[in-house]
């Protein structure tokens, strides 16, 4: 083959980018099985690698068994941290929860945290590894936000962010829970988020107006301001 022939051969494709779009369909096809209902346990190697058009030997290469896939599968949907417009305590709870609301009728999100929290007993890891990239950041964030309000004045001085948080997050998942059963009831399935967006939307700003009574600063003229009576 002469030096010309050489040149104008086609340079060969690395095996990299072939090896990440396979791990990427492998982690797709996992999430996209969980996400239709199937259980860790009914979860197969047979089923992961024929939805995503691999062999078993393609998975069985970089996961030594089905628990760590299903942690990578998690890492692989790592948490959208909300984007705090910072204008307001008001404004940067109504960004968190909505992003929180919609996160929980989207299907891929909502099968996952219940796969996570219903395995614990079996696959502690999947819980922990939940914990990590879900939770964890988004609880700094509303943090955060919380200590800002504290600084600002907007909050009470003597607010207990450590409670104020599980009642952010609770006082939601409580009402979204509550919606959801009620569409199943009603409607035999859980709706989207783009069907529900302004009920969510009105829910939320609701919620963040009644936690607020409770942690803002009271209005100087109220019953603690030492009035009479």
């Amino acid at each position: 083959m002469t030096t010309g022939e050489t040149d104008r051969r086609p340079p060969r494709s690395a095996g990299r980018p072939r090896s990440a779009r396979a791990e990427k369909a492998i982690l797709d096809a996992t999430v996209d099985l969980i996400s239709e209902g199937m259980g860790v346990a009914e979860l197969s190697i047979e089923a992961i690698a024929a939805r995503a058009g691999v062999g078993k030997a393609t998975i069985y290469r970089r996961w030594s068994n089905k628990e760590d896939l299903v942690v990578d599968a998690l890492a692989a949907l790592k948490a959208v941290l909300p984007s705090m417009p910072g204008t307001s305590v008001r404004d940067d709870l109504v960004a968190y929860l909505g992003l929180m609301a919609e996160e929980a009728f989207h299907p891929r999100h909502r099968c996952m945290m219940n796969v996570a929290m219903s395995e614990y007993g079996r696959h502690p890891r999947l819980v922990q590894r939940f914990y990590e990239l879900a939770v964890e950041p988004r609880h700094r964030v509303l943090r955060s936000a919380l200590e800002r309000g504290v600084e600002s004045g907007e909050l009470r001085a003597d607010l207990d962010i450590g409670i104020a948080i599980p009642m952010i997050n609770g006082a939601l998942m409580g009402h979204v829970k509550a919606m959801q059963m009620q569409q199943i009831v009603t409607t035999g399935r859980i709706a989207p988020p783009e069907e529900c967006r302004p009920t969510l939307t009105a829910l939320v700003e609701t919620i963040v107006d009644r936690l607020l009574t409770g942690f803002a600063v009271r209005d100087r003229g109220g019953p603690e301001a030492g009035g009479e009576g």
